[in-house]
């Protein structure tokens, strides 16, 4: 279910914000919202809130809403055009895609100021109970791709229906995996930092990559259908509690829900490297990843507060080592990193066009 954070104070903006959703889309004939709308990106809602929480005590005013419904589904809604029916900013877990920046500047989102918040990893956890797993990049695509190699240089349908049948050292348990649906970043960041990767180091599949780059990304980032990975929703904490209730199954989540729940589950090392704030930092951990906002500069004057807003989310006290986001899971970004994005942010300067 959609979670959101929403003042009681901002319910009688937000219905005047409904009033005037017949001027979305146009640019320059929106009417001001009373609050800030932030959309998106599941694991970058706990910190949103956070600033959230923080905004609406010293600015006063709406508080500011932030909606969690997927790095994918928040980028949508933020490119269906410009108006105050349409988001402020977009969370995301990942970066936004060439289509969707064109989708933007299609329906009139033609000014996007793209800003790095900090790191986050991805974490492959069990159960605090359970056993332990070792494991290698190239044993995720092995267990949970929907093809694999078979004989004669076929791809065949993963056949594999326990772990120590992909890798002998690994236990002998079911494949079972929870992770997050097709609309969240979190899938998007764990197929292209784990199974892209993890099939590029086997030899079948490291040849189809030279000779046919398109197939290799089909066969990489298609997970199994047959109940071996479970689509599991938005809400990481619920695939946390659906570890401690389904003994030898394994979640895919962001760190930042393992640093919440260290007590009832615990991270898998990959490549012998664990997750944590040191390795996602400095990139030794495989699956640490970037976050990011976007935010909607034609919103920028319009919107109260919109401004102030994205610099309480780079400022030390929040984005800063030792700051609140900190506190709830967010690894910050080096100081001279901080310092470039606070600038981007201070200056609206304008993203350009990802390359794919």
């Amino acid at each position: 279910m959609t979670r959101i954070l929403l003042a009681a104070a901002s319910a009688a903006a937000l219905l005047g914000l409904g009033a005037c959703g017949d001027n979305a889309g146009a640019p320059g004939s929106q009417a001001p919202r009373a609050g800030i709308y932030a959309a998106g990106s599941s694991t970058v809602f706990p910190f949103a809130t956070r600033v959230a929480e923080n905004f609406a005590r010293t600015a006063g005013g709406a508080a500011p809403r932030v909606e969690s419904l997927g790095t994918g589904g928040g980028i949508q809604q933020f490119c269906s055009g410009v108006g105050p029916s349409t988001p402020d900013i977009a969370n995301a877990s990942r970066p936004m895609k060439k289509a969707e920046f064109e989708l933007c500047q299609k329906n009139g989102v033609t000014d996007i100021v793209e800003i790095k918040i900090g790191y986050d990893g991805i974490v492959v956890a069990t159960a605090r109970s359970g056993g332990s797993f070792n494991l290698r990049l190239q044993d995720l695509y092995l267990g949970l791709a929907k093809e694999v190699p078979g004989a004669g240089g076929a791809f065949v349908a993963n056949p594999a229906t326990t772990w120590n049948q992909v890798n002998p050292a690994l236990p002998n348990q079911r494949i079972q995996v929870y992770g997050p649906p097709p609309t969240s970043g979190t899938r998007d960041a764990f197929l292209e930092l784990g199974m892209a990767p993890g099939a590029a180091l086997i030899p079948a599949l490291k040849a189809l990559k030279d000779s046919d780059g398109d197939r290799f990304e089909s066969l990489a980032h298609t997970l199994r259908e047959d109940n071996s990975w479970i689509d599991s929703g938005e809400n990481d904490n619920a695939i946390v509690q659906t570890l401690t209730r389904t003994p030898g199954s394994l979640g895919v989540f962001g760190f930042s829900f393992l640093e919440q729940n260290m007590d009832t589950v615990k991270a898998e090392t990959i490549d012998g490297v664990a997750p944590s704030v040191d390795t996602i930092a400095d990139g030794s951990y495989p699956l640490a990843r970037s976050l990011y906002i976007y935010v909607k500069k034609q919103h920028v004057g319009v919107t109260p507060g919109l401004e102030q807003f994205v610099m309480e989310f780079m400022s030390d006290a929040s984005a800063g080592r030792g700051g609140y986001l900190q506190d709830r899971g967010l690894v910050p970004l080096p100081a001279d990193q901080l310092t470039a994005q606070r600038a981007i942010a201070q200056n609206l300067t304008l993203m350009t066009a990802p390359a794919k």
